[in-house]
Order: C-alpha cells, then sequence, then structure tokens
C-alpha cells in the first residue's frame, strides 16, 4: 500500500456514475416496483452503499477509509431505457475515495441487474466513470465535459 502516514487530513469528495441500459418492459417494472424480487432500486441503493464500506476488502492495497457519507441516486430514465446512478462518496482522511464511489455505483447497477436477469438478460451497463474529486494536496477535479 501507499504510505499516506504523512498526508494532511482533508474532507475528501468522489462523484461517479453509471447506468444500466434494459428493455422498456423491465424498467417499467422497476419503476412500477412489480420486480418479483423486490424494490429493485432500494435494494440496489443499500447493496452501493454497503460496497463502498467494502472497497478495502474487495480491492487490492485500498486504504480503509470511516466513510462520513454516502449518497446513491437511482434515477430511471424511460427515454432512453435505462436506470442512471450518480453516486457521491464522503470522507476525512489521508487518501481520497474514487475508489469507494467507482465500487459503489457498480455494485448498485450489478444489483439492478441481478434483480432483473429473469426478466432481461441483455442488460448492458455502462459509462461508470468518475465526474469529480475534492480534497487532498490536488485539490479540486472535474471531467471536462
Amino acid at each position: 500500500m501507499v504510505d499516506v502516514g504523512d498526508k494532511s487530513v482533508t474532507q475528501r469528495l468522489a462523484v461517479c456514475e453509471g447506468y444500466i441500459a434494459m428493455q422498456p418492459a423491465t424498467l417499467a417494472q422497476v419503476m412500477a416496483g412489480n420486480a418479483k424480487k423486490g424494490d429493485v432500486l432500494g435494494i440496489a441503493r443499500i447493496a452501493g452503499i454497503m460496497a463502498s464500506k467494502k472497497t478495502a476488502d474487495l480491492i487490492p492495497l485500498c486504504h480503509p477509509l470511516p466513510l462520513t457519507h454516502v449518497e446513491i441516486q437511482l434515477i430511471p430514465q424511460p427515454e432512453l431505457q435505462r436506470v442512471y446512478c450518480q453516486t457521491s462518496v464522503k470522507t476525512n482522511g489521508q487518501t481520497g475515495v474514487e475508489m469507494e464511489a467507482l465500487t459503489a455505483t457498480q455494485i448498485a447497477l450489478l444489483t439492478i441487474y441481478d434483480m432483473c436477469k429473469a426478466m432481461d438478460r441483455g442488460m448492458e451497463i455502462g459509462g461508470v466513470r468518475l465526474l469529480e474529486k475534492r480534497g487532498g494536496k490536488s485539490g479540486v477535479w472535474q471531467l471536462e465535459q
């Protein structure tokens, strides 16, 4: 692991996004709350939060971090036949939370896949990327769009 012992403790933030595309009928079931496995978006949100807290267990050489806030927004976008995910993770620490935000995003989207795969095996996860990071010596970084 990288030695972060000499770094200053600062407030850290990472914001990520991604989506899962699906058939219109599958999205309609998700939006109506009629999936056989239950509340797809609610369960996916909890799975993502749990995953953010387990990132150091999943990705070698990641530092275990005490997270101070995790927010996952799962927004159905019927016009694009997908569910959009935006995740924001915060901590006060010596290293950033980009990996925690990316992990949370991926696991939330994978949970949607798992809960809907009986209806639609052709779902596609994509567009997972870092949008913004704040804190530390490098300060603010934002994706140029």
